[in-house]
């Protein structure tokens, strides 16, 4: 089958004295939004490529088609389809979730407490096929504080644009004109007459906070907040703990400024908690007069400090910051702070008497590497119950209620996979290699203990580590498809995740970010050596600010890969950071420099931009994933990226891209079979290249 051609049409701009050349940059259109809301808005010339690729894609993973099916049957099989959550008891009500084998979305269920009736407020699957919708986003639900309202937003193409429904639970009339372009979340006022919302600007960025009274048109709200600072996004808070304070945040990636207002007046009175300073994080909550404060002020791994109400001024210490250690956040219970914290790169929960100021750790499991959880079982926090949950990479999910008072928990919940699963036949590692600057990088490996170390086998990499986001150890059944075929697992927590604190961040973003580039390179290498795999046999996969490590990485280090996987790759980072009109280019300087007005920022981003540094070599196997209507990293740049990548490549490997043009955002398409379709088709991807193909 032909290789699908992208048009070349030079175009020449400077920035800071430097000249940059680009062939394909007319394919990206200046209505970009537009095409992101209806995509029959995209030039034609543009979907005949994307539909070429499509087909070049199709035709080469054609047989994967009988694998795919097996791996979508064998992962759904890990699912116990009819299934609930544990309930949390509301003033009046028990909430749950429920799943059934027939529905792709989730029923969400009620029961009045002392009660036995059930009552279905919220059925996904009749929802979608009320509005004959092939997408179906649903941003928020959000029952009022008197459990006679509904509030939820949708999304129904992919593009991250919410409307927001309000209807009656009783007859599920619909009693509020639908409020259109919010950021999906929803908050209800105490007194149960307005809500509160987010609306998003003509560039997708969340500006402006209204209130909406139920029952009116959205050209009555009232503009309650506007954040006027370009690089700042703004945010409704919900309720603090003591159901006192509605807080409003605004932020950037590395600065925050909060609101605060009371929940007893219907009358808008904003009060500025603590006004920003640059690069200072924080975050409140509200108990027993008390104002606690999150945050990074003199302790770059945080602290917790507090204040009274009536003097915020006046602040005392009251959780010290650790060096290394990540203070994390917290929930209060009558008698109690539950609280998590991060140190040797491993989450821990602690519980402390708030009658005693004693502490300790809570402690689930023997495993070295697991993710501890806690939630509440209930709105009164007059409770020495709460409900305790871990996994781990080779673990499924237990959960127990837990009484902190005598320190007895009782399992009420295990994750039942349908198929079976047996911890016992998978081997989890928490392993440190040395980076190229001696920083020692944290790697998470699971395998199957049939697996031998004898360098023969294949290995996923998996990576991110951007906005100091750090990836979950919890337990993920799809994982055990790959597992299962003799392929490593790990996951490489490199410089630009929190994972040691604050200075692990540091050390991988703005002019450092080339660190997680080298970090990862320097696992890859380590596991080489150590006989986990083998130079070629390793497959690197990663999405959105993980497909800038991959695109970067599979640059400068090709041959150390068999293949790579970029799911909505942020592959052009220089064009995209150049243009300050997209809607997460403002927010992001403070992660990724400012190529637009600083010549040394520029000259950085140039250096590792995948696509301005694709070269004349052999690459790996490659497959691009991305969806038309992505709002967060626009379809131009893996569309570029191949289109480019197929002038230098000097090899036969695979290089395929499948681009979704219809009803599909930044997380794929919606419902639970889909996302299970997604999985299977990447798995067998990696498989085929794996020489896996029957297996």
């Amino acid at each position: 089958m032909k290789i699908p051609q992208l048009k070349r049409k030079l175009e020449v701009k400077k920035y800071h004295g430097f000249e940059l050349k680009d062939e394909f940059s007319w394919i990206h259109q200046k209505d970009i939004l537009s095409v992101l809301k209806d995509s029959s808005k995209l030039d034609p010339e543009v979907r005949k490529y994307i539909e070429d690729e499509n087909a070049y894609t199709k035709f080469n993973l054609n047989d994967t088609k009988k694998l795919q099916k097996k791996l979508f049957s064998e992962i759904k099989a890990r699912i116990k389809l009819d299934d609930e959550t544990l309930p949390y008891k509301d003033k009046f009500y028990e909430y749950w979730t429920k799943t059934t084998k027939e529905n792709n979305y989730s029923i969400k269920l009620r029961k009045k407490i002392g009660t036995n009736q059930i009552e279905e407020y919220w059925n996904g699957d009749k929802e979608k096929k009320k509005l004959n919708a092939s997408y179906f986003g649903v941003g928020d639900l959000e029952v009022s504080h008197d459990d006679s309202l509904l509030g939820y937003s949708l999304d129904l193409n992919g593009s991250e644009y919410y409307t927001i429904y309000i209807r009656r639970i009783s007859d599920q009339k619909i009693i509020s004109e639908k409020i259109e372009n919010t950021s999906g979340g929803i908050t209800f006022s105490k007194d149960n007459k307005y809500i509160f919302y987010t609306k998003l600007d003509l560039n997708h960025r969340p500006k402006k906070i209204f209130r909406h009274k139920i029952g009116s048109s959205q050209k009555e709200d009232q503009l309650i907040y506007e954040e006027k600072d370009e690089r700042f996004t703004v945010g409704m808070g919900d309720l603090t703990s003591d159901e006192k304070f509605f807080l409003i945040i605004t932020s950037d990636h590395s600065t925050t400024e909060i609101y605060y207002m009371s929940a007893e007046t219907e009358k808008i009175n904003l009060k500025l908690f603590q006004k920003r300073k640059e690069k200072i994080r924080y975050s409140i909550d509200s108990w027993k007069n008390y104002f606690y404060i999150h945050t990074n002020e003199n302790a770059p791994d945080f602290k917790i400090c507090r204040c009274k109400h009536e003097n915020l001024s006046n602040t005392e210490e009251f959780i010290s910051s650790k060096k290394e250690v990540i203070i994390g956040g917290f929930i209060f219970l009558e008698n109690w702070m539950i609280r998590n914290e991060t140190s040797n790169a491993l989450p821990k929960l602690f519980v402390r008497n708030l009658k005693d100021d004693n502490e300790e750790e809570l402690v689930f499991c023997d495993e070295e590497v697991y993710n501890p959880g806690v939630a509440e079982m209930q709105k009164d926090r007059n409770t020495d119950n709460v409900y305790i949950s871990y996994s781990s990479p080779k673990t499924n999910a237990r959960t127990y209620i837990y009484n902190l008072k005598y320190k007895e928990k009782k399992l009420v919940k295990e994750q039942i996979i349908p198929s079976g699963h047996s911890p016992e036949n998978y081997i989890t590692e928490r392993l440190e290699c040395k980076s190229h600057d001696g920083r020692m990088i944290p790697l998470t490996i699971t395998r199957h203990k049939k697996t031998k170390l004898d360098g023969t086998a294949n290995l996923l990499l998996y990576g991110y580590s951007s906005y100091g986001t750090t990836n979950s150890n919890a337990f993920s059944s799809t994982h055990i498809s790959l597992i299962d075929r003799n392929i490593i697992w790990c996951t490489c927590e490199a410089r630009g995740s929190r994972i040691r604190g604050e200075k692990w961040h540091e050390e991988g973003k703005m002019l450092n970010k080339k660190n997680t580039f080298k970090d990862y390179i320097s696992s890859a290498k380590f596991l080489i050596e150590k006989k986990y795999t083998y130079k070629g046999g390793i497959v690197g996969y990663g999405g959105s600010a993980g497909g800038l490590l991959m695109g970067a990485v599979v640059n400068e280090a090709p041959e150390l890969f068999l293949g790579m996987v970029i799911q909505v790759g942020f592959l052009d980072s220089l064009t995209t950071n150049l243009d300050h009109s997209l809607p997460l280019t403002l927010g992001e300087l403070t992660e990724f420099g400012d190529a637009k007005r600083n010549k040394e920022h520029f000259k950085y981003i140039k250096s590792y931009s995948p696509y301005h540094n694709i070269k004349k070599m052999d690459y790996p196997h490659i497959l691009l994933v991305t969806n038309i209507k992505d709002v967060r990293v626009l379809f131009d740049e893996p569309l570029k990226f191949a289109a480019k990548l197929r002038q230098y490549k000097t090899d036969k490997n695979f290089l395929l891209l499948k681009c979704e043009l219809e009803d599909a955002g930044h997380g794929g398409k919606s419902g639970r079979d889909s996302a299970i379709e997604e999985i299977a088709f990447d798995y067998s991807f990696i498989l085929k290249i794996s020489n896996k193909l029957n297996t």
